[in-house]
């Protein structure tokens, strides 16, 4: 455990030590804020229609018409771009910089050095959804939104940028140039995103099957506040299986002469 932390530890250094962290948090934080402003005006304007028609603003729920549509809506496909940022360099600046050799041979198992990345990974991720719930905050100083849902929210945002993390690490271990290991990673995210997309024209075996690898299919419960076992067991698998890959890449990096 104490080795899986420090090796946790020189990761989010390197993060911070390196403009990678800075500019994702803040490309991140533009965009979530324009997204939660615009999606915050969207909501005022259809409170006062309903208003001057006799209705009420009452009857206007900020969950639906301001937080999934945030998180649902927009924030799954930025994460989509902004995460091959985060995971290019775990395995890949090892490899340009030659310190893999390093790393495999040091007193550390391999699990502990992969699980040391991921969770470095996941600690600024978790900075992100941070700033997320940090702007939904706002919402219950001026409004009344629904807390319990935002629970269904965090915990899908923090299951489906910990699938795309594990897979991303592994895929960084493939090459030594960051620029090729987030072109890639951004490529897998996209086709995993939109397999749902084959449910529209085919409703066999396989286009089912299609749509439940899809990263979407999962996410819709946990954006209307619903926690299903199996979405968490899906998000899981994907972590498990792309921790698992990672360890395989690691062993044929060893045996590589």
């Amino acid at each position: 455990m104490r080795n899986m932390l420090a090796m946790a530890g020189k990761e989010i250094r390197a993060y911070f030590h390196s403009p990678i962290a800075y500019l994702v948090m803040t490309v991140y934080t533009a965009l979530c804020g324009f997204v939660f402003y615009s999606s915050t005006a969207f909501f005022v304007r259809e409170s006062f229609r309903m208003q001057m028609q006799g209705g009420g603003p009452q009857s206007l729920s900020l969950n639906e018409y301001v937080i999934r549509p945030v998180v649902a809506g927009v924030l799954t496909v930025v994460l989509l771009f902004l995460i091959p940022l985060i995971t290019m360099r775990l395995f890949a600046e090892e490899k340009r910089s030659g310190t893999i050799e390093l790393l495999l041979t040091s007193p550390l198992t391999d699990m502990e050095i992969i699980l040391g990345k991921f969770l470095g990974s996941l600690f600024l991720f978790a900075v992100l959804e941070a700033l997320t719930f940090a702007y939904f905050s706002v919402l219950f100083i001026y409004g009344n939104p629904n807390a319990k849902p935002l629970i269904a929210n965090a915990l899908g945002m923090l299951l489906y940028g910990s699938a795309l993390l594990a897979l991303g690490m592994w895929i960084s271990t493939f090459t030594k140039n960051q620029i090729i290991a987030g072109a890639v990673g951004l490529a897998a995210f996209l086709l995993l995103y939109l397999l749902d997309w084959v449910t529209a024209y085919s409703s066999s075996a396989v286009g089912q099957v299609m749509s439940y690898l899809a990263l979407t299919t999962h996410f819709d419960n946990f954006s209307k506040g619903v926690i299903q076992l199996s979405d968490v067991v899906y998000y899981l698998s994907v972590v498990v299986v792309g921790i698992f890959l990672t360890a395989r890449s690691m062993e044929a990096l060893k045996g590589r002469p």
